[in-house]
């Protein structure tokens, strides 16, 4: 399934960072940046979470909550957390069944080989729960503040 811009942000209910449980629902009223990663404490994704962390006072500034997502558990994103100084929210989806409701859960292949895996995704979701942005495939570098500025035109 693929969602577009303009479509209802699948809702979630996860435990997250803290053992404090992340539902989309709580931000109503506010903007969502949700990105999906692969991997807590990987190169790209330590990179991508400290991006959004530099920019995090920016995004509270545009009405905007930042919530990474992965299929690590709630003890390693805490880890994840504490070694790299990450401020954002960071969900458990150890199931896959949110990552699997926004299409990121996608063939992958290295050096050859197949697998399933996590796409680097992000989406912008308004005060609404409404889809305004979708970033697939993305590219670390820079990718934080084109989100940011996308959060600010909302």
């Amino acid at each position: 399934m693929t969602l577009n811009v303009g479509d209802q942000a699948p809702a979630f209910t996860l435990p997250g960072d803290g053992n404090n449980d992340i539902a989309l629902a709580d931000y109503r009223g506010r903007n969502v940046v949700l990105y999906f990663y692969p991997k807590d404490s990987t190169p790209g994704c330590t990179t991508e979470g400290k991006d959004f962390t530099v920019l995090l006072d920016n995004f509270t500034k545009a009405n905007t909550v930042v919530i990474g997502m992965s299929k690590d558990s709630v003890k390693r994103h805490d880890n994840f957390i504490a070694k790299q100084e990450l401020k954002v929210r960071l969900a458990s989806d150890e199931n896959g069944e949110t990552i699997e409701a926004y299409g990121v859960w996608i063939l992958k292949k290295l050096y050859g080989r197949e697998y399933m895996g996590i796409e680097r995704a992000t989406f912008l979701i308004d005060t609404n729960g409404t889809i305004q942005n979708v970033w697939h495939k993305v590219r670390v570098k820079g990718h934080a503040a084109e989100v940011l500025e996308a959060a600010q035109t909302l």
